[in-house]
């Protein structure tokens, strides 16, 4: 059984910041890997980055110099600093844990206003 808990959306001015963090609890191998999607309304849910155990990220191309995941294998954590905001990052954020199966967050709402 794994569990994972998302906190810090919010509501941001464009231009703004926030900081995204995901907790897994649960059984957690040791190499698994961690990501964040996102879905807005009306459209399909995307890949926002992904990080490996050993702490390689890659990013889709609309985020790509604007936001940085990272993540603690301590405490099973993974994180998502999104910097400067824009409307169209307006979406509900899914954190995802992947080790033979896939687990799902409940999902974070962060909205930005212009």
């Amino acid at each position: 059984q794994v569990q994972l808990v998302e906190s810090g959306g919010g509501l941001v001015q464009a231009g703004g910041s926030l900081r995204l963090s995901c907790a897994a609890s649960g059984t957690i191998y040791r190499l698994n890997v961690m990501g964040w999607y996102r879905q807005a309304p009306g459209k399909q849910r995307e890949l926002v980055a992904v990080i490996i155990s050993g702490g390689t990220g890659n990013y889709a191309d609309s985020v790509k110099g604007r936001f940085t995941i990272s993540r603690d294998n301590a405490k099973n954590t993974v994180y998502l600093q999104m910097n400067s905001l824009k409307p169209e990052d307006t979406a509900v954020y899914y954190c995802q844990l992947r080790q033979g199966r896939e687990y799902w967050g409940q999902g974070t709402q962060v909205t930005v206003s212009s």
